[in-house]
């Protein structure tokens, strides 16, 4: 059952804004392809891709993720209990089709994108009315990176999604694994960052849960449905980690945070983040929170 409730206040009172589902499937489709970087943090690619005569399918929606995954997004109106075994099938084709994935890429975001496509962690996203109990446990338990989203209309024109479960797939290390990495990525020697560095990946993933930890070559991304946080290699002194927070909305400190909109850089998010000790860390903690909110 849904458990959010809509108001819409007024100096006269405040009236409840009913949540309905939509007419057909259809719709929530386009509104998602319409609006899916916003919606899901995935670049859209292609609406009803065939899977040709063999398996004789067509996939809702194909996109890449901001950390070069490819990702399957599956639709339903209601509650369908079908949807994750239905979104699985697909997404297996699509590991088993990775040349034709990548050529749809090049066609769409250019050689480069689809030269850096992330097959360690291809994804599910299901958006559909509900799910059953056995859904959600389902998904916990499995291999693959599956997000089960739900959906609901508000009124004539609010939309709201809400992440109900998520499998981390085998893109995500455990504690010891994450651990020896950020060691090895360390400067020889600097027992200190390798330790902050440490503290920083522990902090990430203890926000709270479904968090997926996503390992690129240039950056670490921390997502929920969406990245929320991005950290570099550490480097002699410091460790940078960028945010998914509007910098305009954040009181910048010289040294320790600063805009980098439009500044290239590894990994994802507009706000810049130095870290150089314990103490900077604890400081950006409320910066983490927020960035964690948003996705």
């Amino acid at each position: 059952m849904l458990k959010l409730r809509l108001f819409h206040a007024t100096s006269r009172g405040a009236s409840e804004v009913a949540p309905r589902l939509a007419a057909t499937e259809a719709c929530v489709q386009r509104l998602v392809e319409a609006n899916m970087q916003a919606l899901l943090g995935v670049t859209f690619l292609a609406s009803e891709y065939s899977t040709g005569p063999v398996h004789a399918g067509r996939i809702d929606s194909l996109g890449l993720d901001k950390n070069g995954a490819p990702v399957v997004v599956e639709y339903k109106r209601g509650l369908d209990p079908g949807v994750i075994n239905q979104g699985l099938f697909y997404l297996n084709w699509l590991v088993d089709h990775r040349s034709e994935f990548e050529h749809l890429v090049r066609d769409q975001l250019g050689a480069t994108a689809a030269a850096q496509v992330l097959w360690s962690g291809p994804r599910l996203i299901c958006v559909a009315g509900d799910y059953t109990r056995y859904d959600l446990h389902a998904v916990r338990e499995h291999r693959r990176s599956i997000d089960l989203v739900r959906y609901r209309f508000f009124g004539a024109d609010l939309f709201g999604l809400e992440t109900l479960a998520t499998a981390a797939g085998l893109s995500v290390q455990n504690g010891a694994e994450r651990r020896s990495k950020a060691d090895r990525s360390v400067p020889a020697g600097n027992q200190r960052i390798a330790e902050l560095a440490a503290a920083i990946d522990e902090v990430l993933m203890g926000l709270g849960d479904g968090i997926t930890k996503v390992q690129r070559k240039q950056y670490s991304a921390y997502r929920r449905l969406q990245n929320f946080a991005s950290v570099c290699p550490p480097q002699r002194t410091k460790v940078h980690v960028y945010l998914s927070l509007d910098p305009a909305q954040v009181d910048l400190v010289p040294g320790f945070t600063r805009n980098v909109t439009g500044v290239g850089h590894h990994g994802t998010g507009d706000l810049e983040v130095r870290l150089r000790s314990e103490k900077d860390l604890e400081r950006a903690q409320d910066l983490f929170r927020a960035s964690y909110a948003t996705a």
